[in-house]
């Protein structure tokens, strides 16, 4: 099996917008700049959003029109509906990322509707997308709810077919508030790639760190089969309908984690550190990530002055 690995970074939608200082315009886009030239497959950049529902989000149509595309980059945002597709025409957008979640629950208190709502709403969206644009759909709340518990499997799978049948090219399954682990990813992967497979959909997985087996379910997905998955710069994120849960894995500590386990992530480690280590001056405060604190593995240290005597 390939031991290449695709990464999407979502730091500067997921991860900015619950931050609560707005980062002005012109420094998102010198930070996704920086991001094309590491090495990812896609960035999600923004989303088109109301300005009133996530301020931090406000300037999308201008940051998707002012920031370099990279060849071999894909650029994704984030769409609720059909208005805000049309946006993401208009701005050039590779990919539509559509979101709804697996739970009732918090799928109304997420968006405000019910999950047979949002489908309806979001497979307009796919129909408007043909010939324009690429789709994915992340399916939050695919491995437990923070109101509803455990989600079972079957519903996971049920609206798994549903946007599968309407063409969609991705699907994204997301830990929202990271109940996720181990046993479980490994049965939920087991159960995805028998029904789809890569041939069908691309599948990707998206971890939350709430509880500590953020980089642990990123290894079982990987010993599973998965080969693409979300991460944030420095760990920033988390969904304001979720209550406890914090951040996204940091990418570059998965990265990190991938690289040492030999496989070809096609991201430029020494200069993603580079920007992590940037980015609490961005955002005013510490921020979770690891590896940009500690240095890699091969970072070495000189032995004590002492032992030379």
């Amino acid at each position: 099996m390939s031991k290449r690995i695709f990464f999407n970074e979502v730091v500067t939608r997921d991860g900015l917008q619950n931050e609560p200082a707005f980062v002005p315009t012109e420094t998102k886009v010198a930070l996704v700049d920086e991001l094309s030239c590491c090495g990812f497959a896609k960035i999600e950049v923004s989303s088109f959003t109301s300005a009133k529902a996530i301020p931090m989000l406000r300037d999308a149509d201008e940051l998707m029109g002012r920031i370099t595309r990279v060849a071999g980059v894909e650029y994704s945002v984030l769409v609720p509906n059909r208005r805000g597709a049309e946006r993401a025409f208009e701005a050039r957008a590779d990919e539509l990322n559509l979101v709804m979640s697996v739970s009732e629950t918090h799928n109304r208190a997420n968006l405000g509707i019910d999950r047979a709502a949002s489908f309806a709403q979001l497979a307009e969206v796919v129909r408007a997308a043909e010939g324009r644009a690429a789709v994915n759909v992340s399916l939050s709340c695919s491995f437990g709810c923070p109101m509803e518990g455990e989600v079972p499997l079957a519903e996971l799978l049920r609206w798994a077919r549903a946007f599968a049948d309407l063409g969609v090219r991705g699907l994204t399954v997301c830990d929202t508030t990271g109940m996720a682990h181990p046993a479980q990813v490994h049965d939920v992967i087991d159960a995805l790639l028998t029904r789809f497979g890569e041939d069908r959909l691309q599948l990707t997985m998206h971890f939350h760190d709430t509880r500590g087996m953020g980089l642990a379910n990123v290894l079982a997905a990987v010993q599973g089969g998965i080969r693409r998955f979300d991460g944030s710069l420095g760990g920033l994120g988390g969904c304001p309908y979720a209550p406890g849960a914090s951040g996204n894995i940091a990418s570059e500590d998965a990265l990190h984690m991938l690289g040492a386990m030999g496989f070809d992530t096609g991201v430029d480690l020494g200069r993603l550190l580079a920007v992590a280590r940037a980015l609490p001056g961005i955002v005013g405060h510490a921020v979770p990530g690891q590896v940009a604190k500690a240095g890699r593995i091969t970072d070495l240290h000189p032995a004590p002055v002492r032992l030379a005597a």
